[in-house]
C-alpha cells in the first residue's frame, strides 16, 4: 500500500471512529494532493506527497510562530494537533548527531574549509538529507561546523 492509500484508509479510520479533528487534518492532506494532481497534470508518487507533507508541517510551524506572537493559545493547539495527525506519513527525521555525521561526511567530500563553500554544501545536503532533515536545522549545523 502505498502513501495515499495509507492517509485515504486513515480517512475513513477516523471517519468510523468519530475523530473529527484527524478526519478533517487528513482532508486537508488530500485536497493539497488533488490540488497539485490538477494543476501539475501528473499522478504523485510518495516522494511528492512526503514534499507535501513537509510543506503542510512547515506551514502550520509558521502559522503558530504568528499564533504565539497574537497571545492566541487555541489556535497554536489546533495547529500542534495538525502537525501531530502529519508526523506518522513522514521519514523519521536525524537525531542531532546523526546529522552532524552526514554534515560532516559531505563538508570532506566538497573539501570545504570556510563558509565561501556553504552553498556547494547545501546543495549536496539538501538532496541527500530530504525528508529527514529541515533545511533550517541543515543550514544551522553547517555554519556550526564551519564556524
Amino acid at each position: 500500500m502505498n502513501l495515499r492509500e495509507t492517509i485515504n484508509q486513515d480517512v475513513k479510520n477516523a471517519m468510523k471512529a468519530k475523530k473529527t479533528k484527524k478526519r478533517d487534518a487528513l482532508r486537508l492532506l488530500t485536497s493539497a494532493f488533488k490540488q497539485i494532481e490538477v494543476d501539475e497534470r501528473k499522478e504523485l508518487n510518495d516522494d511528492d506527497i512526503i514534499k507535501i507533507i513537509q510543506k503542510q508541517v512547515k506551514s502550520r510551524n509558521d502559522s503558530i510562530t504568528q499564533y504565539k506572537k497574537a497571545d492566541r493559545d487555541d489556535l497554536v493547539q489546533i495547529e500542534l494537533d495538525e502537525i501531530a495527525f502529519y508526523m506518522p506519513y513522514l521519514p523519521a527525521q536525524l537525531s542531532d548527531n546523526e546529522l552532524n555525521s552526514v554534515i560532516k561526511n559531505i563538508i570532506s567530500k566538497v573539501g570545504a574549509t570556510s563558509m565561501k563553500d556553504m552553498g556547494k554544501i547545501m546543495a549536496i545536503a539538501s538532496k541527500e538529507l530530504a525528508g529527514k532533515a529541515d533545511g533550517k536545522r541543515i543550514n544551522e549545523c553547517v555554519k556550526t561546523l564551519l564556524g
